[in-house]
């Protein structure tokens, strides 16, 4: 929900509570109003009674309303010494309703010749379901049409001066460290507006630059260390070669030289992975990932050869995405390499490739499922083999979040690792 509409929510919340009570006291002062002029129209009406009374004394006889407003009957003085003004809401037989209708009713006491009377005054009064309906209609198409009156202000007066947050919000969205686009700020009255521009472009501004330290840094680390490591793994072979070291020497030179090894391939790693989740691999193309896995096939055929592993490809359509083909080549890498190196001598490998998916499946050294929650975490190790590094599936999983794959994995008597690919990535096979 916008925010215009969220807010228009709360008020039209707030002005059904007003209106209703505004409703409620609005119906009570109009009738209010109406019994208080009934009642001076009946007191107006007994006032000219009386002096008609006066010049025509026949009027004493009308005992019966009729045609007439009023009744006269005569009552007894006791009666009548005791008896005060009382105006009243009675019901009334109506012939032209052909029904009882509400009226008001004004009982008062008078003298005339030494006889006391009792006078009844009448006048018809607005029937309150009606008024009620009426009142409660007009309401309702207040209300409506206040409702309707803010929604046109919001959103056709009110959305130019959010136009500066509509736009900055369109430009975050697609803004990118990597590329560095500048934002461009709206000129804009709003003091709110205004300190919500500056926040932003000092945070991008920090972001930024913390982005290129911290991608300078590597990129120089990266370069900075593989330099002394070649140089020390080539002068330790060098030493390797010579004839006059001792059995207990070339095995310490040995050692040296595998974790000098270990730790140039976690130089790699890292500044992939580092690149990886930096986002720097921009460019994208038409990878077709049938051709790409038998190449890469190709490309492990010695370890394959030295494992005795079997290969079972299995090609259930064809499947071409749109990204970066580096990135691809990486991904698959990974998996074919995690397969062969953590699988057994004489195992297998099943490679399925479906338009949708792929699914690397390895016999593994293990007979038992492996901690799905972990497997991509950085440096997790479950085979114990003192070659991995513990970041291959970490970059799978790092390529996959910035394609939106899904990454999973299963065990059913073989681990299965299924790389379920987003329908935005596919490329439609050619017809």
């Amino acid at each position: 929900m916008k925010l215009l509409n969220h807010t228009i929510s709360y008020l039209a919340a707030i002005l059904f509570i007003v209106i209703t009570g505004w409703s409620a006291l609005l119906y009570y002062n109009m009738l209010d109003e109406i019994y208080d002029s009934l009642d001076d129209g009946l007191a107006n009406y007994k006032l000219l009674i009386l002096q008609r009374v006066e010049q025509d004394s026949t009027l004493l006889q009308h005992h019966q309303f009729g045609e007439f407003n009023y009744a006269i009957k005569p009552i007894s003085g006791p009666g009548a010494l005791a008896h005060t003004d009382s105006y009243t809401d009675t019901l009334m037989y109506m012939e032209y309703e052909q029904d009882l209708e509400p009226v008001r009713m004004l009982k008062t006491v008078f003298r005339h010749q030494d006889a006391y009377y009792q006078l009844r005054v009448i006048n018809t009064m607005v029937e309150t379901d009606d008024l009620i309906m009426d009142l409660l209609y007009s309401i309702v198409w207040l209300y409506l049409g206040l409702l309707a009156s803010i929604l046109v202000v919001n959103n056709f007066l009110l959305k130019k001066t959010w136009k500066p947050f509509y736009r900055l919000i369109n430009q975050l969205r697609t803004f990118r460290l990597e590329k560095q686009e500048p934002i461009t700020y709206e000129a804009t009255n709003v003091e709110e507006f205004k300190a919500l521009n500056q926040a932003v472009g000092k945070l991008i501004q920090n972001s930024t630059d913390t982005y290129v330290s911290q991608k300078q840094f590597i990129e120089n680390a990266s370069h900075e260390l593989q330099t002394p490591l070649a140089i020390s793994l080539n002068k330790l072979e060098l030493l390797v070669e010579e004839n006059n070291l001792n059995e207990e020497q070339l095995r310490l030179l040995s050692g040296a030289i595998q974790n000098l090894e270990r730790m140039a391939r976690l130089n790699r790693s890292l500044l992939l992975l580092s690149k990886i989740e930096n986002k720097q691999f921009v460019a994208e193309e038409t990878v077709d990932l049938n051709a790409l896995v038998k190449q890469l096939l190709n490309d492990f055929e010695e370890q394959i050869h030295y494992k005795a592993i079997t290969i079972h490809l299995h090609e259930e359509g064809e499947c071409r995405l749109h990204m970066n083909p580096d990135l691809a080549t990486v991904l698959l890498t990974n998996l074919l390499k995690n397969a062969l190196v953590h699988n057994h001598q004489q195992g297998t490998v099943t490679i399925t490739i479906q338009p949708q998916q792929l699914t690397v499946a390895n016999s593994g050294k293990k007979a038992e499922p492996l901690n799905a929650q972990h497997i991509f975490s950085r440096f997790h190790h479950d085979s114990g083999s003192p070659t991995s590094t513990g970041l291959g599936l970490p970059i799978v999983k790092a390529i996959a979040n910035i394609y939106n794959f899904q990454v999973n994995y299963s065990y059913s008597g073989q681990h299965l690792l299924t790389i379920v690919f987003g329908r935005s990535r596919r490329v439609p096979e050619k017809k």
